[in-house]
């Protein structure tokens, strides 16, 4: 079978992959790290208690086991009626994760109405409550980011396997088609905290910002369309720090990325630390 549920280091139930070899959520364990590293951070709770007449539009990017997605779902679902909805559009190129997660339902938190959720979107590819509607986008990606409207989204979990694994999804080209897709005000994190992760959102047309504590010494990363919406900015001293970096830029990065970064609205005028 390509997944395998396992236990972490830390104790908690999580899924192997193991075409990759990598685990989903691989320390403190998906229910944990889904709010801690996407939920939390992109302020969903609060942005869908803001009036609006339109969802608000999560792209899940990675669907994995369904950890990101649900925990946004669970958030929605425990707000007033007269809260704002919230569309979930997950992608992925495969829900074998899911569907195996839902064989251990006890040990991922998909018993009641989670998992009737789970269960539709692998049934029909979608499922809606009067609170939120979730779809699923199954494909290659970046390629499947194609299909989605341009500047419909307002807040990005990107969370697929690592650089290591899965280098087309960490490049310039999956981020600039990442960016066709963010609305002003629109938010992205991710897990990884790599140098060349962060020039590639920058070169994409992000603002880039240092995320939450994921482990000793390493940050996930916050980016977001408006540089209001950026907490803790990177700024000079990391720029140096890309100029010292033996792997500053992703495998795409165009010959001038560093001028580049250095013209850049966030960085214009920084100069050297």
């Amino acid at each position: 079978m390509k997944c395998e549920v396992v236990t972490t280091r830390g104790g908690a139930r999580a899924v192997l992959d193991h075409e990759t070899g990598e685990v989903m959520h691989p320390v403190v364990g998906p229910l944990v790290e889904s709010r801690r590293l996407y939920v939390d951070p992109s302020r969903l709770a609060e942005r869908l208690a803001e009036p609006a007449a339109e969802p608000l539009v999560l792209l899940d990017v990675g669907l994995g086991a369904g950890s990101n997605a649900l925990a946004a779902w669970r958030v929605s679902e425990a707000l007033p009626p007269d809260a704002r909805r919230l569309r979930i559009v997950s992608f992925d190129r495969t829900a074998d994760a899911l569907a195996l997660a839902l064989e251990h339902a006890g040990d991922f938190a998909l018993d009641g109405a989670p998992g009737v959720a789970a269960h539709a979107l692998l049934a029909h590819g979608s499922h809606d409550t009067p609170r939120t509607t979730w779809r699923f986008c199954p494909g290659e990606l970046p390629d499947s980011l194609s299909s989605e409207a341009a500047e419909a989204a307002d807040i990005v979990y990107w969370d697929p396997f690592s650089p290591r694994a899965n280098p087309t999804l960490w490049t310039l080209t999956a981020f600039r088609a990442l960016r066709r897709l963010c609305r002003a005000g629109c938010t992205v994190h991710t897990y990884s905290g790599a140098t060349a992760t962060r020039s590639a959102l920058l070169l994409a047309g992000f603002y880039v910002g240092v995320g939450v504590p994921i482990g000793e010494e390493k940050h996930s990363t916050y980016a977001a369309v408006s540089p209001s919406d950026v907490q803790n900015p990177l700024d000079a001293r990391w720029l140096e720090r890309v100029r010292r970096s033996s792997a500053p830029f992703p495998s795409d990065a165009p010959s001038d990325a560093l001028a580049q970064l250095e013209r850049s609205p966030q960085f214009a005028g920084a100069g050297r630390a």
